[in-house]
């Protein structure tokens, strides 16, 4: 295994460690803002949310260091699970669904989804999954996630998350935000530029509390609300919610092998199909797990990789140290309620630019392939068949019978889909072969 270039020692590995937890905290602090603003829930009931987040993201992460793959990699909220559950939640609010039933329904798929994501590690059957999701197939997703999850949160930057109008003052504040992150990204010292995300989003929060909204009421949720069974609303059965659902915890699925797969390079060491049965049955019991108490699902996160290379720290004992951290930062009420007053134009416009890697992650995916005006169908049918879908009205599907509405609703997993079918039903060498 890779190793750090300086010798264990514990006052290294605690700074190492808080280095993970704000990792950690950067790349989950959005998402229950985000998610329970679309679920219209209250300001008590997010600052929960916000603090299971944090509490059960630091227990998953330990849960895969220790019975796992073993290696340190965040196992985080999934982006794929995050854009889809807005989509649905976007649908059903267009649909005059209540939020509360579609939050019910997508916490049963959710469960459901996890269980069979453990009969699949139970089966072995990660490999054989990886197969069918090619290259090719994946730089679609990645193109499909990162146009599902940027527009969700340009709309946020804007103020249209609450509003009809775009908000000037907001707008304003986000465009500062993201020239700032960008500049530190790209032309700031190493320091700056490894935490340009949490600059921003500090920065940012402190001019919006100061310059337009300076009433932030703290609402400490109770401690009984971290475990509080199915938060999202009453378990409800929905048969399109539970397709999309089992659907997306397949797709999500491909993070865990393509995770594992380019760990083995870095942390030079053979993966083997034990690693990946072990992770696929955390991340299953992870999904349950958030299912039950109202979270987005799990998934490793191959960001993790590109935090490594930049730290060089790769020994387990500073992950586990930042995910013990993010674990106790759950559990006091205090830190929720402050953080769940986050600005979601503030959270958005930071995370804009952090998503954009997702589009030189699909060019990565592909490089070196070449197109002609046959195999360019590839890659263009599904992703312009999936972004056509996602600027389509939501109320436009209405007229789809709901057991597929959320299913044919989603851009991406259409998107997906039809390229899984592409790939595998069509032999595109011989298409890449020049006719006489």
């Amino acid at each position: 295994m890779a190793q750090s270039t300086h010798p264990p020692s514990l006052g290294r590995d605690a700074v190492a460690g808080i280095q993970w937890l704000l990792f950690m905290f950067a790349n989950t602090v959005v998402i229950p803002v985000s998610v329970g603003a679309a679920l219209h829930l209250s300001p008590v009931a997010v600052s929960g949310f916000m603090q299971r987040s944090f509490l059960f993201t630091g227990l998953a992460c330990l849960l895969q260091l220790l019975f796992g793959h073993r290696l340190p990699l965040m196992e985080g909220q999934s982006g794929v699970w995050w854009g889809v559950i807005l989509t649905v939640l976007t649908g059903a609010a267009e649909a005059g669904q209540p939020l509360s039933q579609a939050g019910g329904s997508l916490e049963m798929g959710i469960l459901a989804s996890g269980i069979l994501i453990m009969i699949f590690g139970v089966m072995g059957l990660g490999r054989f999954l990886r197969k069918y999701f090619t290259p090719m197939a994946m730089s679609v997703f990645l193109i499909l996630l990162a146009v599902q999850l940027i527009s969700i949160f340009f709309q946020g930057m804007v103020g249209l998350t609450h509003a009809r109008h775009i908000d000037v003052k907001t707008t304003a504040l986000s465009i500062a935000l993201i020239i700032l992150v960008v500049t530190l990204s790209l032309r700031g010292a190493r320091l700056l530029s490894n935490f340009a995300i949490l600059i921003g989003i500090a920065s940012g929060w402190v001019v919006y509390r100061i310059a337009i909204h300076p009433s932030a009421p703290l609402h400490a949720a109770p401690f009984a609300s971290l475990f509080t069974p199915f938060a999202w609303g009453s378990p409800s059965f929905h048969a399109g919610i539970l397709i999309t659902a089992l659907i997306t915890g397949l797709i999500n699925t491909t993070n865990t092998v393509t995770t594992i797969e380019n760990a083995q390079f870095l942390f030079q060491q053979k993966s083997t199909n034990r690693d990946y049965v072990r992770s696929f049955l955390v991340t299953g019991f992870n999904t349950v797990l958030s299912g039950l108490i109202g979270l987005v699902p799990y998934a490793p996160y191959t960001s993790s990789l590109g935090f490594l290379r930049s730290t060089q720290i790769f020994a387990r004992r500073p992950f586990a140290i930042g995910a013990i951290l993010f674990m106790l930062l759950g559990l006091i009420p205090l830190a929720g309620s402050f953080l769940s007053t986050l600005p979601v134009s503030v959270g958005d416009a930071v995370l804009l630019v952090a998503y954009l890697q997702l589009f030189g992650s699909a060019l990565q995916v592909i490089e070196g392939v070449t197109f002609n005006h046959k195999t360019i169908y590839r890659i263009a049918l599904p992703t312009l068949v999936g972004i056509a879908i996602y600027v389509t009205p939501a109320s436009a599907f209405l007229t789809i019978p709901s057991a597929v509405r959320s299913f044919v609703s989603s851009g991406l997993l259409v998107g997906v889909a039809v390229s899984v079918i592409l790939e595998n039903t069509i032999k595109w060498n011989r298409a890449e072969i020049p006719s006489a």
